[in-house]
């Protein structure tokens, strides 16, 4: 479906005809561009746009089936851009991705978006309020989605390293650490960060490009050369947020690591715990198993003491390993 469509003249906003034909001839002869906004288009609804604005078959495909890796992708009438941005749900503690596809031309942008988290009216409103920006042409419509969606990362990296810091106290607990929930918990924080790496590290390369030169030194077209520091600035943040995220995922590697070695300790103290309580077991069980056997001639038998003796040897054993695994840290 059209979420909107404007023709902006000089930085300022105007509504065009609905014709985006015609639209796209006013904003040509007028020196402006015009921005039309699309949500999860039906491939009959994105046709008309197809034509209109002679988009490439390969980069409409992708902009309808989504799923699509961030990129930048060059064609001979426009540039396709593909963004991931990430919503945080506090609730689940989950992070969760979308898609915005941006089509970049002479005096036009479309942008399609799938998803219901990040939407671009806040973008476009933002962009609005600033005449000068949006003055620069078309370009400063692709600058206003990857600063918003970049400066989102932070926050979302931001949400993500305080859930890390209360799983990091959690595993060092004293008792936290051996919760049978806590190795499925430090797994799915590692998911968490995996899905926010796919949104974040490929984006790194196709910023790169439109903040500097494209292939074999030569400029990317329909980029505005004034905005190419802005785009130099969304890529720093961007870099920021890589380093965030790999920080992160090593944490929570070594957290991982960590609580399986306090695991083996545990178990390990289990097993010694046992061990011991087993010897302390063994040796009456010894004497007992002795003097039940069926014989007749064993000189203890007829003896008056024989009974309390054997009692107080079996105790006195008992006691001796006691305070022998005691003193070692066993019990």
């Amino acid at each position: 479906m059209i979420v909107d469509c404007a023709i902006y003249r000089d930085g300022h906003r105007t509504e065009g005809p609905q014709d985006f034909s015609d639209a796209l001839d006013e904003a040509r002869a007028a020196g402006g561009f015009v921005w039309i906004g699309l949500h999860e288009p039906s491939e009959k609804e994105f046709d008309h746009v197809t034509q209109e604005f002679a988009l490439h078959p390969l980069a409409v495909e992708d902009a309808l089936k989504a799923h699509q890796r961030p990129k930048l992708e060059v064609y001979d009438d426009s540039l396709f851009l593909v963004l991931k941005p990430v919503v945080y749900e506090p609730a689940s503690d989950t992070v969760s991705s979308g898609e915005v596809m941006v089509f970049l031309g002479d005096s036009f942008v479309v942008t399609v978006r799938h998803g219901e988290g990040s939407p671009l009216a806040a973008v476009r409103r933002r962009l609005e309020e600033e005449p000068e920006m949006l003055a620069k042409g078309p370009t400063s419509v692709v600058y206003a989605i990857a600063d918003a969606t970049v400066d989102h990362y932070l926050d979302v990296a931001t949400e993500l390293q305080t859930d890390l810091e209360e799983l990091e106290a959690e595993v060092f607990s004293p008792d936290g650490g051996g919760s049978r929930h806590t190795a499925s918990r430090i797994y799915t924080f590692k998911r968490q960060v995996l899905e926010f790496r796919r949104s974040t590290g490929p984006l790194a390369p196709p910023l790169s490009k439109l903040a500097d030169t494209g292939a074999f030194g030569s400029p990317l077209p329909f980029v505005n050369d004034k905005a190419r520091p802005f785009f130099r600035d969304v890529s720093d943040h961007l870099a920021r947020v890589n380093e965030s995220v790999e920080g992160l995922d090593r944490l929570v590697s070594d957290i991982l690591s960590a609580h399986l070695a306090q695991m083996s300790v545990r178990q390990n103290d289990d097993m010694r715990k046992i061990s011991a309580w087993a010897a302390m077991a063994a040796i009456p069980t010894m004497i007992a198993g002795i003097y039940g056997m069926n014989f007749q001639h064993m000189p203890e038998l007829r003896w008056t003491w024989s009974y309390p003796a054997v009692i107080a040897l079996m105790a006195a054993l008992v006691a001796s390993l006691y305070r022998m695994f005691k003193r070692r840290g066993w019990l």
